[in-house]
């Protein structure tokens, strides 16, 4: 039979809480910091994560790790799980766990073209965003009290063409819809499409092909999200108007080519319109004449 050892703790215990926390109270020895200022390429994290009291360790590291990624990183599972080796069910935990507590938040939003996306948005202090949203909550206007909506901003202006044909117009406004198959960002209400398809008229009527126009309209989109795409088309429309073309006047007629003819007087292959005598003998009759 074994020996049981009284002094051994009835069940594992994973927190230490309150004043019982091993780096709570006073004590003569342990951690000791040799610090160095950053001045480049650092985070600033509050103690509320780095020492939260009921955060797992791996919940901790990747909290501060997502707080010192630029905006837009890819914070999904997959991307994490290529970029450590704790694999993915312990990676999808730690999200969990931060999500619990506030320090993430998962946004379905409808992107330009139907698709939804999830955002994951991180916050460096919860307890701060909590306290600042409940008053918003309270004192939320009611729609007789709400502010007016400010006036939308035109639209830059677009180049005009010199021919406002009905199909000019309606070619430019099919390459303007045609768009947000290129980039769901360029996706154009109505109001917009009016607007701007003049300007695209103006690039037609300068024999520029619409690939080409387009091209001149999707290339070299900043990587963020856009705010008004129509603000940006009507600015490249104007600023990237390529010069008229070159004046062509009317073709010279095709020289015309006649058929081989047999001479009537020496037999000799020349080209003539119908039969008859070739140069030569033209001219040794109208010597003998």
């Amino acid at each position: 039979m074994g020996i049981q050892n009284p002094s051994a703790p009835a069940r594992a215990q994973s927190r230490a809480a309150g004043n019982k926390h091993p780096n709570r109270g006073p004590h003569s020895g342990g951690l000791v910091h040799d610090n160095t200022r950053h001045t480049t390429r650092f985070t600033v994290v509050g103690n509320y994560l780095v020492q939260h009291p009921d955060l797992s360790l791996l919940a901790i590291g990747l909290g501060c790790h997502i707080q010192s990624l630029p905006k837009g990183a890819r914070v999904d599972i997959k991307s994490l799980a290529a970029r450590f080796p704790e694999g993915a069910t312990r990676i999808a935990a730690a999200l969990r766990e931060l999500e619990a507590h506030g320090y993430l938040r998962r946004e379905r939003h409808r992107v330009p073209g139907g698709r939804i996306v999830t955002r994951t948005i991180s916050c460096n202090q919860p307890a701060v965003r909590r306290h600042a949203d409940q008053p918003r909550r309270a004192d939320k206007p009611s729609c007789v009290d709400r502010p007016a909506a400010r006036p939308r901003k035109p639209l830059p202006a677009v180049p005009q063409p010199a021919c406002t044909a009905p199909s000019l117009l309606q070619e430019a406004t099919d390459l303007l819809a045609d768009l947000r198959r290129h980039d769901a960002r360029l996706f154009l209400s109505t109001r917009d499409t009016a607007h701007l398809a003049p300007g695209v008229a103006a690039w037609l009527e300068r024999d520029v092909s619409p690939a080409a126009v387009g091209r001149a309209l999707t290339a070299d989109l900043p990587p963020e999200g856009l705010h008004r795409p129509a603000a940006l088309l009507a600015h490249r429309l104007s600023e990237q108007l390529p010069p008229p073309p070159p004046f062509r006047g009317p073709a010279a007629p095709p020289r015309v080519r006649h058929p081989f003819q047999t001479c009537d007087g020496c037999d000799r292959a020349f080209r003539a319109p119908g039969p008859g005598r070739c140069r030569d003998c033209r001219r040794d009759a109208q010597e003998a004449a």
